[in-house]
């Protein structure tokens, strides 16, 4: 069987490991010139850690990464919101984005890689018959070839997605996101900050640094002179170990934050899925974009491609919503801030932890039980 995955993120390698784990026969194609990630860190949470054990990238991450435990939610200033009782909740891995997808790229070396690879078309063949067809532009020309299965793993502005779904529209969320990693070590503790319209976040991820994020409510597009001094000025009246993180930063990128304006209506056509990014863009106030992407590729090399949308569709798209109704009472809060806090300091820490991660942690690698991909 041979599989062709169009993108050579997180996704698509998690799903490139995985079907040749499987015996598939796999080609990685690439549009940029090198394989490589961008920026800066993420925690993978239980689920994602078992997607990764399933396709042999678990020890690499564990290795280079650092063990973090969730530790609650406060206010701006600093002060507890919720705070989780010691040992409560999975114990995540905090790490560089760079790093977990060098240990993927490691799971992955099986494949076939194509860099410089610009997909232009996908032809989505039918399910038990003509396989699917994708075309591509390098620079020594135009090359074609047709799979059992393609792999739509192109992430959030994703070629395949427009091919099998013209009609699909991405839509602003109103927020943006700054990002960086600093060269000083930090405790094993994880607490989201909620503040008015904003979220800080940040975590140990191994090799001395610390990652953190400002997840803020800005208009589209928009750009500071100095993104760095913004992020300065921005969480100047934060906490103070918030703003030691700023002060002590160098540099910072930031992104603003896209998700679909509807849901698709199924992640599969003909021999073609989609995955992450290119399929279920969510917002990130439950963390799971990365870690949804894992279970995504590391289930393809266990089921057809009907049992993957059957397990698949209804698991994403809830993340997707509990992504969102977590954003309305967090980050995206304005008014409401005291009435909120209040009864948050009510609630049961156990209670409000096992909730919280149940959705995670009811998640395993589906068994491998066929392979075919229609």
């Amino acid at each position: 069987m041979t599989a062709i995955v169009i993108g050579g993120g997180i996704a698509g390698l998690a799903a490139a490991a995985s079907l040749t784990r499987s015996g598939w026969r796999v080609r990685v194609l690439e549009s940029a010139p090198e394989l490589g990630e961008v920026g800066a860190g993420l925690a993978v949470t239980v689920n994602g850690a078992r997607a990764l054990e399933s396709i042999g990238a678990l020890d690499a991450v564990r290795r280079t990464g650092a063990a973090v435990r969730p530790a609650g939610t406060r206010r701006a200033d600093g002060k507890w919101l919720l705070r989780a009782p010691d040992g409560a909740g999975s114990q995540m891995v905090g790490i560089h984005r760079q790093r977990l997808h060098q240990a993927l790229a490691e799971a992955a070396s099986a494949a076939e890689l194509t860099t410089g690879a610009r997909v232009t078309g996908v032809v989505p063949g039918a399910a038990g018959g003509e396989p699917a067809h994708v075309t591509w532009e390098s620079s020594d020309g135009t090359h074609e070839a047709s799979a059992d299965l393609v792999v739509g793993a192109d992430g959030l502005r994703s070629v395949t997605r427009q091919q099998l779904f013209p009609s699909s529209r991405l839509t602003y969320s109103g927020y943006s996101s700054w990002r960086a990693v600093v060269d000083s070590p930090t405790d094993d503790r994880f607490a989201m900050v909620w503040g008015p319209r904003a979220e800080f976040g940040s975590l140990a991820i191994g090799a001395g640094q610390t990652y953190w994020y400002g997840y803020v409510a800005l208009p589209a597009g928009h750009r500071f002179p100095d993104e760095l001094q913004a992020a300065r000025e921005y969480f100047a009246s934060w906490a103070p170990d918030i703003r030691a993180l700023t002060e002590s930063t160098e540099q910072v990128i930031r992104h603003d934050v896209w998700t679909l304006e509807k849901p698709l209506p199924r992640y599969v056509e003909g021999r073609v899925v989609l995955i992450g990014d290119a399929a279920h863009p969510m917002l990130p106030t439950l963390g799971q974009g990365a870690n949804s992407a894992l279970e995504d590729g590391a289930s393809l090399g266990a089921l057809d491609l009907a049992q993957y949308q059957a397990q698949r569709y209804g698991r994403t798209e809830q993340l997707v919503r509990r992504s969102a109704q977590m954003a309305k009472v967090g980050a995206h809060l304005g008014r409401g801030q005291r009435l909120r806090n209040a009864l948050l300091q009510l609630t049961p820490p156990n209670a409000a932890q096992r909730n919280g991660s149940k959705l995670f942690e009811s998640w395993t690698p589906p068994v491998r039980v066929s392979r075919e991909a229609g």
